[in-house]
């Protein structure tokens, strides 16, 4: 007979995601062990382990609900109604909102997924291609010298991230340049700049 789930299953799980994604984050996934986790979170190991069979299926599952989450955010704001100019600010506003309170999972993410096995790091590769296809296709939507085609278009979808994605290291919110006051002005240099190249047939 199937074990039943605790009614504060989820909740569980949801706070040794948080808890143990910090401590990997902190001191370096490959140096903490499922015991440290276990204490970090107040469990037993025996309990830590009814949840996660070992680090991988932990840190797969970090990185692969935080990327869900993105996922999700961003494919609803890409659905709304507006101008392509628009949709691409929309993306990268929300994601740079995704990221609040997120730093510990987006630097395992950058950081960490080395020290998974290709088969158990498929899933999240795929998601974040996902990630990448929906921002390409707003890129290329901003820019009538950028068709779907174009071999810059990935290029210069890799910049907006690199600006957005590395943000997390130096960037504090404050009245002058808010988390979206950011995001505009990263779409703004990234536009200005990407305007002046001369379009590139994909070969």
């Amino acid at each position: 007979m199937a074990r039943t789930r605790a009614a504060d299953y989820d909740d569980k799980r949801k706070s040794i995601l948080k808890l143990s994604a910090r401590a990997f984050a902190q001191h370096g996934y490959d140096k903490t062990s499922m015991a440290q986790i276990a204490k970090i979170c107040g469990f037993s190991k025996a309990l830590l382990y009814h949840y996660y069979e070992n680090k991988e299926t932990l840190l797969v599952d970090i990185i692969g609900t935080h990327l869900d989450e993105l996922v999700e955010a961003v494919e609803a704001a890409a659905a709304r109604e507006q101008t392509p100019l628009d949709r691409l600010r929309a993306l990268s506003r929300t994601l740079l909102l995704a990221y609040e309170d997120a730093d510990s999972e987006h630097k395992l993410q950058i950081n960490e997924l080395s020290f998974l096995p290709v088969e158990k790091k498929q899933r999240i590769i795929e998601l974040e291609r996902k990630l990448v296809a929906i921002f390409a296709s707003a890129v290329a939507e901003t820019n009538p010298q950028l068709s779907d085609g174009d071999a810059l278009v990935k290029p210069v979808t890799m910049s907006l991230f690199g600006m957005l994605n590395w943000s997390y290291l130096w960037f504090k919110p404050n009245r002058d340049l808010s988390r979206e006051g950011y995001a505009d002005l990263v779409v703004n240099i990234l536009l200005n700049g990407s305007q002046s190249i001369p379009p590139q047939p994909a070969s």
